[in-house]
């Protein structure tokens, strides 16, 4: 289904989850929801700048975020209020959750930045992964999240994440 205006969901609320709190809600506008996976398009929520060295996330920059009810991942192509390109920031989460008008998605720790020349490709927080506990209390899911992250980083260096989100 693509989001128009005879649609009756046009706009979700993102509430990503982690630890078992809300790390951070928002307003975004649903591209599409084939089924499988949920598009949703929003500016930058968070307030200020957000500088990791890498990339800076800031006021007028665009998020389309890319989410999965039966993968591990989300991915999110982040551009600039100019449309120009800035990567990829992949978040591992467990499968997303549509409840009416609410996206659940909960952070699993594990990232990935794809920089939009794709020369650079990052794993990130593997240090809070491991503090989390996750592999003791829940090794199923501990496992899927390793291996989404693996997943991501080969596509990211082979073909790249575009192909994943036609």
């Amino acid at each position: 289904m693509s989001a128009s205006s005879s649609d009756p969901l046009t706009t979700v609320t993102v509430a990503l989850v982690k630890a078992g709190r809300t790390k951070i809600r928002y307003p975004a506008g649903l591209v599409r929801d084939d089924g499988s996976r949920i598009t949703v398009r929003a500016p930058w929520a968070a307030p200020g700048v957000r500088d990791f060295g890498f990339v800076r996330f800031e006021p007028g920059d665009v998020f389309t975020e890319h989410y999965w009810r039966d993968r591990w991942y989300a991915v999110k192509e982040v551009r600039t209020g100019d449309g120009e390109l800035k990567g990829w920031y992949c978040d591992i989460t467990r499968p997303a959750v549509l409840r009416g008008a609410e996206l659940l998605v909960e952070d699993l720790d594990l990232d990935l930045w794809v920089s939009a020349d794709r020369s650079s490709v990052l794993r990130l927080d593997e240090d809070e992964f491991e503090e989390s506990g996750l592999a003791g209390h829940d090794p199923a899911a501990a496992g899927a999240a390793v291996r989404a992250l693996d997943e991501l980083e080969h596509l990211a260096r082979t073909e790249g994440l575009a192909g994943l989100l036609r």
